[in-house]
């Protein structure tokens, strides 16, 4: 199996698994696209991890693979491409990617389809589509984009460039750089405490943060409006705020 879910306590790890280089072919995307719906149907899942192994999270797509398509094949191909890396990112849960290694092509974008990305230090990200006369086809142009601004995300298109650990933290690309030994251990910490936290605030959170970056600041207003009323309906703000008045701030235990 090339990739596969994994639950423990809360926290779901969707686990790259093919050797070497975990290059993302067709079956693998398509597996991918599969677990995303998994990871956001099961209630047991209340946070996800990102995860290629200890050495590398993912080099980029199969390109032996790709050379043997043609305009047509990519026609035909490309929204699926596109929709299993969105699955990803409208997975209603908190996301963390953990990257080891080299996280390149479609590696990178599935690394942007977090919310949060935890890099060894050894770690290697980019976009070197342009050095096949290609350009990034799973997001890469627009999530890039958006989480670093256009000028620096041109910059490491139009190049093709890799950019070490530090550079990537600089640039906004990543949030975190630890020691290599560490990255699925503080990727899972970060995972599992939001796993004890409010789920359908998480929620609400995160689609206010991204449904409000597609659209202008009425509408997104309109939705964090919303939702914020809307929660005013479940348990979880009763015992939020039953806590809070009876035990102070941030001793609250959510269900």
């Amino acid at each position: 199996m090339t990739i596969s879910l994994e639950v423990s306590e809360g926290v779901g790890t969707i686990r790259l698994d093919r050797p070497p280089m975990n290059a993302l072919d067709i079956a693998t995307q398509d597996r991918l696209r599969e677990l995303a719906a998994e990871a956001t149907d099961r209630a047991d899942v209340r946070a996800v991890i990102l995860y290629g192994g200890e050495k590398v999270f993912a080099a980029g797509a199969d390109i032996k693979e790709m050379q043997t398509m043609d305009h047509a094949a990519m026609v035909a191909r490309s929204r699926a491409l596109q929709d299993a890396f969105t699955a990803v990112a409208r997975i209603p849960k908190p996301v963390v990617a953990a990257v080891t290694g080299y996280a390149l092509g479609g590696g990178c974008e599935l690394a942007l389809c977090a919310d949060y990305r935890i890099a060894a230090d050894n770690a290697k990200l980019g976009q070197p589509e342009i050095l096949l006369g290609l350009i990034p086809g799973a997001g890469g142009t627009q999530r890039l984009a958006r989480l670093v601004g256009p000028s620096k995300a041109k910059d490491l298109i139009f190049t093709g460039r890799m950019v070490k650990a530090d550079e990537a933290l600089a640039l906004g690309l990543v949030d975190r750089v630890v020691p290599a030994a560490e990255v699925y251990e503080q990727a899972h910490a970060w995972a599992a405490k939001l796993a004890q936290g409010p789920a359908i605030a998480l929620r609400a959170a995160k689609e206010c943060v991204d449904a409000g970056l597609e659209a202008d600041i009425d509408t997104g207003l309109t939705i964090e409006r919303n939702w914020f009323a809307g929660l005013f309906a479940t348990e979880d703000r009763e015992r939020g705020m039953r806590s809070f008045v009876e035990e102070g701030p941030g001793k609250a235990k959510f269900l």
